[in-house]
């Protein structure tokens, strides 16, 4: 092969690798929005711990994906890996897809199932798409170039999909279904299926592996580290708060019962559309704190950040718990099927949880930076260990969803203050390494 049609090759699976990040976030984020046409179909009975179930299941997969994944990069390489998480993703989705040409609970079945494969192939793609953008982009600050516009992606498809799906639905009644989503599950089968023939005729060359793979047997283990085991339950905790706080506020404003949140519900038009608007702000804050993260990360360290952002995290989430729905803010809001912007009156309580979006930008990070500072060789089995504790992105949010059928939709939020509260302690003291006596 020549020079330039292989650096054509490169460009075109890098493309290819932007829009499988993108994908990774646009699949996880589906569950919440389309939760909200699932729990309000009279056969779930607006259950909130029901309509998040599909979430759940995402992430639950997770717990089972996580080390295997890391296993099969190790055996078949980067490229098959790939490719095998594309085709258990499009099949996910295709799934969720046939979903919505059943009713009631079989049909529930059905997408809760679609929801579940989706969450093998999204564990696949977090996997290999980072290591695979470093490797295409050559290492080094190429690499890291590469996959800070891969997260870049990540987080703009965060923030479009509550929105294109809060759009598609408007208000949700009995009489909304599935079917009235089947843009989205276009949009990602067509995705799913272009990047998997792309990349099958793409050469790409697996790195040296070394000399120590996913089966090598070392003395101790990342559990040998106190800072990591407790930085490793800080990870299920931080997934659970990072997807909760929005999901939970896409639930909450899409109510137009009593127990939502308006005043008057039956003067709200489009609360799903709302909803579904005000939780992409979210993401989109996420997506300004992790650029503007990047160019402060160098000067503040990960400790630091978290601890700032813990304490104003647990401020805010107060704030919003202890405000009453009928104080309220205008908010801008975009709609991205006219593609216009406008402004909508909302309990100041959302725009409070909004802004938690820049606390969450940088605990990922900062939480692995710390987590596996001083594990040397055992980095990579601490790697696999975190990718299965992803699955806190599905329970705390059935938690949260079980305490709010219960209490309402702001009182629960107190699992999300719970959890911030455990990652200022892991900052402030369970991240320091009392270890240091084990080899590494």
């Amino acid at each position: 092969m020549s020079q330039t049609n292989k650096q054509n090759g490169s460009i075109i699976a890098i493309v290819t690798m932007f829009f499988l990040y993108a994908m990774i976030s646009f699949v996880t984020n589906l569950g919440a929005p389309i939760g909200v046409i699932w729990k309000n179909q009279p056969e779930i009975g607006g259950s909130n711990v029901l309509g998040i179930m599909g979430n759940f299941m995402n992430f639950f997969a997770y717990l089972f994906m996580g080390i295997p994944a890391g296993k099969m990069l190790t055996k078949v390489g980067y490229k098959k890996t790939a490719l095998i998480g594309i085709a258990v993703g499009f099949f996910g989705v295709l799934i969720q897809y046939l979903s919505g040409h059943s009713s009631g609970i079989p049909g529930f079945c059905i997408y809760l199932l679609g929801a579940f494969i989706s969450g093998f192939s999204v564990c696949i793609l977090n996997t290999v798409v980072n290591p695979m953008l470093n490797l295409l982009g050559g290492g080094g600050n190429r690499g890291n170039q590469l996959n800070m516009i891969g997260g870049t992606l990540n987080s703009l498809a965060g923030t479009l999909t509550p929105m294109l799906v809060g759009a598609l639905i408007g208000t949700v009644t009995a009489s909304t279904k599935m079917a009235d989503v089947n843009l989205v599950m276009y949009i990602a089968m067509t995705v799913f299926a272009a990047a998997f023939v792309i990349l099958l005729f793409i050469p790409i060359q697996d790195p040296e592996m070394g000399k120590v793979t996913a089966d090598t047997v070392f003395e101790h283990s990342p559990w040998s580290f106190r800072h990591c085991l407790l930085g490793v339950i800080a990870i299920f905790v931080y997934v659970g708060v990072e997807v909760g706080i929005p999901g939970g506020l896409n639930f909450y404003l899409s109510d137009t019962t009593a127990n939502g949140a308006w005043v008057n519900p039956e003067a709200v038009l489009n609360a799903a559309t709302i909803g579904g608007a005000v939780a992409a702000m979210y993401w989109l804050l996420m997506l300004i704190g992790r650029l503007c993260s990047s160019v402060i990360a160098g000067k503040v360290s990960s400790r630091q950040l978290m601890l700032a952002t813990t304490t104003i995290g647990m401020i805010l989430i107060i704030a919003a718990m202890l405000t009453p729905k009928s104080v309220t803010v205008s908010m801008p809001l975009f709609s991205i099927l006219e593609g216009s912007f406008s402004t909508v009156v909302v309990p100041v309580s959302a725009l409070l949880l909004v802004l938690c979006g820049l606390c969450t930008s940088v605990m990922w990070a900062s939480i692995f930076n710390l987590a596996t500072e001083g594990l040397g060789k055992y980095t990579a089995q601490a790697s696999g260990i975190f990718m299965m504790m992803v699955v806190g992105g599905g329970v705390l949010p059935v938690v949260q969803n079980f305490f709010a059928d219960i209490m309402g939709y702001m009182p629960s939020y107190f699992i999300y203050l719970l959890g911030m509260a455990y990652m200022f302690y892991y900052a402030l003291l369970g991240c320091k390494n009392v270890n240091k006596d084990i080899p590494v």
